[in-house]
């Protein structure tokens, strides 16, 4: 357990378990949980905290496997100090915190178009750190910049340059925390953006299981793309397809399953835990390779230990 925490105006909890914070409800605790009252607060913290503690920054776990050990870290959570949407002009400015389906909302009521946010599961923190994209369209694509907190407790601007984007990556450093993000955006009609958001929910609702414990997609897809993120049409492949052709859809290890609707999201039928959701992650990339030959790769993260093997 990492001790001698630093004082904050926010909250600190020990030995905090993490399973109830993520979709699909598993995982062990993390040493300690922080959720700062705010950027200063945040920063004042990460000054103060020993160099050699790790810091480990989440969302609402949407895209998230914590193992059934937990985390030996600092967990950083932002919450409603860190969730306020503005608009300047063709800007919307978004704190880390907010969830990209208010945001696209939001946007969408001022005539500004980020509806690709709409279905996109998380916050826009995550959103930013995995350049995440929906229907052509990715967070690189709207980009101005964003604000952070190092591990040093610095307050900085980040660049689309210095993030680096490309397909659900980016380059920013272990332990830092995006605090809030800006967009230029197009215009469009307000009642147009809102009915080509409702036809985005209606056709994810027909194809995936929206209503199944699951964290998104399992594995990118096997594709090309370019450095800023965007998709390389001469390439078709899509991960659903090779798990399928492979045989995999409904695949079941304990309360784990490859869905049945949409064999590209891992579920968790009611009873899973962290370690079974992984092993027959991994099961699948060893047998799609063994079919097709294509090495699928994680777009779950996974962190944490383990759960201790008994004597």
């Amino acid at each position: 357990m990492i001790e001698n925490l630093p004082p904050v105006r926010g909250t600190l909890s020990a030995n905090r378990p993490l399973a109830d914070l993520t979709w699909l409800r598993v995982g062990g605790p993390a040493d300690w949980l922080f959720q700062p009252a705010d950027e200063a607060d945040l920063a004042a913290f990460l000054r103060a905290l020993g160099p050699d503690v790790p810091v480990f920054p989440m969302g609402v776990g949407s895209n998230l496997i914590v193992r059934d050990g937990g985390i030996r870290a600092v967990v950083v959570r932002l919450g409603r100090g860190f969730n306020a949407i503005s608009i300047e002009g063709n800007r919307v400015i978004a704190g880390a915190a907010a969830l990209d389906a208010h945001v696209a909302r939001k946007a969408a009521q001022a005539g500004l178009d980020l509806t690709f946010l709409r279905t996109i599961p998380g916050t826009i923190g995550g959103a930013v750190r995995m350049n995440a994209g929906c229907y052509g369209t990715y967070v690189a694509d709207r980009f101005v910049s964003a604000r952070a907190v190092t591990r040093a407790g610095e307050t900085v601007t980040l660049t689309a340059r210095e993030l680096a984007f490309r397909y659900r990556q980016s380059d920013l450093p272990e332990g830092w925390v995006i605090t809030e993000a800006t967009f230029e955006c197009p215009a469009g009609a307000p009642a147009e953006l809102e009915a080509r958001m409702a036809a985005q929910l209606a056709r994810r609702n027909e194809t995936q299981p929206v209503k199944d414990r699951t964290a998104g997609s399992t594995f990118r897809n096997p594709a090309g793309y370019s450095s800023t993120g965007r998709a390389d049409d001469s390439h078709e492949l899509k991960a659903w397809k090779v798990i399928d052709e492979a045989g995999l859809r409904g695949a079941r290890l304990g309360g784990a399953q490859m869905n049945e609707k949409h064999p590209n999201f891992l579920t968790n039928t009611g009873n899973a835990t962290a370690a079974e959701l992984e092993q027959l992650g991994e099961e699948v990339r060893k047998r799609v390779f063994q079919n097709s030959g294509i090495s699928l790769q994680w777009e779950i993260m996974r962190v944490g230990e383990p759960a201790a093997k008994e004597e």
